[in-house]
This record gives structure tokens, C-alpha cells and sequence, in this order.
């Protein structure tokens, strides 16, 4: 629109476009030599979501932790690992896609030759700097 045909002259905020972040196939042709910890972090602003690639080296492992507030889905990349869970382990391998609900206590054990995998999780809200005392104004009887 222009401002002869009653529409503002001022610039249209652009819609965010889809795009690609990252070749996983590249990631995986790196693993080996990368070791353990994330190959790739989710950090676009404004994001929703947060998601990484995280390489598990042989034989290792994440230990065992519970999400008490985000469920997270884990999707097999390359690899293979055992899934310990309360309720038993599950073998994990390429192309499983699990979901892990909030609560859910769980460790990861990767087998002989490692083991690589994306989660997806929706994005924990940043941490906030309140001013000195603003914990016990929320306690029954605070200041």
C-alpha cells in the first residue's frame, strides 16, 4: 500500500521466515571427532523452542535426572543407547522418536560406538533480576 491509496507510508514489520539452521548429515560426518556435549544449540531470538544435538561418546553417559516442568523429545540420529527408565530400559536407535514427560525420571547410557540425538523442548522462560527482598514479599506474612 502507498499513501495515495490511503495505505502508511511507514515500513511493514517483516514476517519471520522459515529457514534452515543446520545439516545434521555434516553434523553426524563430525561426531566422531567432536567427543561428548552439543554439537548444535537452538539459539535464534525470539524462539519458542529450545533444541540441541548432543554426541555421547562410547560407553558413556548422561546420568540419571528428572524434568520436573518440560517435556522434551529425543529423536536418534545416529548410534545406539539404552533409555534407563523406572519402569525398565529401552534400546534406543536411528530413527526412534521418544518422548520423555515432565516428571519422568531418566539416564542415558550410550553403547560401543556412541550414540548422537536431538531434543526438542519448549524454551524455559529467562531468568528474571528482582530487586533485594522481592523473595519475601511473596511469603505469607513477607514484608
Amino acid at each position: 500500500m502507498t499513501a495515495e491509496d490511503g495505505g502508511s507510508c511507514a515500513p511493514v514489520e517483516e514476517a519471520p521466515l522459515p529457514r534452515v539452521l543446520c545439516d545434521t548429515a555434516e553434523l553426524l560426518a563430525r561426531a566422531e571427532d567432536a567427543g561428548g556435549g552439543a554439537l548444535w544449540r537452538l539459539a535464534e531470538p525470539g524462539r519458542q523452542l529450545d533444541a540441541n544435538v548432543v554426541r555421547v561418546p562410547a560407553s558413556g553417559r548422561v546420568g540419571t535426572h528428572t524434568e520436573p516442568d518440560l517435556d522434551v523429545l529425543l529423536l536418534v540420529l545416529d548410534g545406539a543407547a539404552t533409555l534407563v527408565c523406572a519402569d525398565g530400559d529401552r534400546p534406543l536407535r536411528p530413527g526412534l522418536l521418544t518422548w520423555l514427560p515432565h516428571g519422568s525420571t531418566r539416564a542415558v547410557q550410550a553403547g560401543p560406538d556412541g550414540v548422537t540425538y536431538l531434543t526438542v523442548h519448549r524454551r524455559r522462560p529467562g531468568m528474571r533480576i528482582q530487586p533485594p527482598g522481592a523473595a519475601d514479599r511473596l511469603r505469607p506474612g513477607g514484608a
